[in-house]
C-alpha cells in the first residue's frame, strides 16, 4: 500500500497529506478548490520548515516530503491507482455519504475507505458503498504532524483484515493507533466536547469569565490548553456539528449544544479560522502563536 489518496486540503487533509508523504507514502491530495490545494502545499512546506528549523527533520527530508504529493481536483484521476483512500472533507453526514458512494463507483474494487470523520456512523457510511468490508474509521487529531493518536473505528461490517491492516499502517506513520467501537462521538470526542460544551455553559451561565475558566483548567488540570481556547482551535462550527451528532445518536439532552454556541456560529465566530471565536485572533497574528504551540 504506497498510493494514498487524501480527500479535502483543509487542516486536517493538509496534515494527513503530510503525514504520510513524510512517511515515504505517495499521496494524491484530492480537492474541488485549485486555491485549496496551493494553500495546503504552503502550509505543509511552511510545517516542513518549521521541523527543518528545530532539527528534526533535514532539507532532503523536506524536499522528498514534498515531491511525495500530487495535487488533484479530479476524484476519479486522483483515486485511480489508491490502495487507501483517506477522507478528509468538512464534518457533514450528506456531504460525506455523497462522496463515500462516488468513491465506490470510481475506486479499485480493492481499495480501502477511510474516513477522518470525528463522530459520524462508520456503519452508516459504509453502507452506501458496496464494500462496506473495506471502510473504517482513521480520526487523526489535529495537529496531525504532530498528534500521535489515531482512533481506528471499526464499522459494524468492517473485516478484521483491514482492521489490522489500518492498525498496522498507522504504526508506520508513527502514530499510536487505538481501536474503539462505532458509536456517535467514539471515544475522544465522546468525552472531550461535554466538557467543552460544559464550559461553554459555565462562562453562558456567568460563573466565570473565558480565561478564568481556561486558567483553571490548566493550571487545577494540567490541560495544556483550557476548554474554550481548545474550542476556537477545533473550530467552533466542527464543536456544533460533533454535539448535534451525538445529541441526534444518543437522544439524551446532556449532548444539547450550548445555545451560547449555537449563537457564535451562527454569528460567524468560528474560532481561530474566522479570527474570533472566545478570543479575538485577528491582531498580532495570534491565531499562528495558538496553532504554533503544539507545532
Amino acid at each position: 500500500m504506497k498510493n494514498i489518496a487524501v480527500i479535502g486540503a483543509g487542516t486536517m487533509g493538509n496534515g494527513i497529506a503530510h503525514t504520510f508523504a513524510q512517511s515515504g507514502f505517495k499521496v494524491q491530495l484530492i480537492d474541488i478548490s485549485e486555491k485549496s490545494l496551493a494553500k495546503a502545499i504552503i502550509t505543509i512546506t511552511k510545517n516542513l520548515d518549521r521541523m527543518v528549523v528545530k532539527e528534526k527533520i533535514s532539507e532532503t527530508d523536506k524536499k522528498n516530503t514534498l515531491a511525495n504529493i500530487t495535487t488533484y481536483t479530479n476524484l476519479k484521476e486522483g483515486v485511480k491507482y489508491a490502495s487507501l483512500v483517506v477522507e478528509a472533507a468538512t464534518e457533514n453526514v450528506d456531504l460525506k455519504l455523497k462522496i463515500f458512494k462516488e468513491l465506490d463507483d470510481v475506486c479499485p474494487e480493492d481499495t480501502i475507505l477511510a474516513t477522518n470523520t470525528s463522530s459520524i456512523s462508520i456503519t452508516q457510511i459504509a453502507a452506501t458503498t458496496n464494500r462496506a468490508d473495506q471502510v473504517i474509521g482513521m480520526h487523526f487529531m489535529n495537529p496531525v504532524p504532530v498528534m500521535k493518536l489515531v482512533e481506528i473505528i471499526r464499522g459494524y461490517n468492517t473485516s478484521d483484515e483491514v482492521t489490522s491492516l489500518i492498525m498496522n499502517m498507522s504504526q508506520k506513520l508513527g502514530k499510536i493507533p487505538v481501536e474503539v467501537n462505532d458509536y456517535p462521538g467514539f471515544v475522544a470526542n465522546r468525552i472531550l466536547m461535554p466538557m467543552i460544551n460544559e464550559s461553554i455553559e459555565t462562562l453562558y451561565n456567568g460563573v466565570a469569565g473565558v480565561s478564568e475558566i481556561d486558567t483553571v483548567m490548566k493550571l487545577g488540570m494540567a490541560h495544556p490548553m483550557g476548554p474554550l481556547q481548545l474550542a476556537d482551535f477545533i473550530g467552533l462550527d466542527v464543536c456544533l456539528s460533533i454535539l448535534n451528532v451525538m445529541y441526534d445518536g444518543f437522544k439524551n439532552p446532556k449532548y444539547a449544544p450550548c445555545p451560547l454556541l449555537v449563537n457564535m456560529v451562527r454569528a460567524g465566530k468560528l474560532g481561530v479560522k474566522s479570527g474570533e471565536g472566545f478570543y479575538d485572533y485577528s491582531e498580532n497574528r495570534k491565531a499562528e502563536k495558538v496553532a504554533k504551540q503544539f507545532s
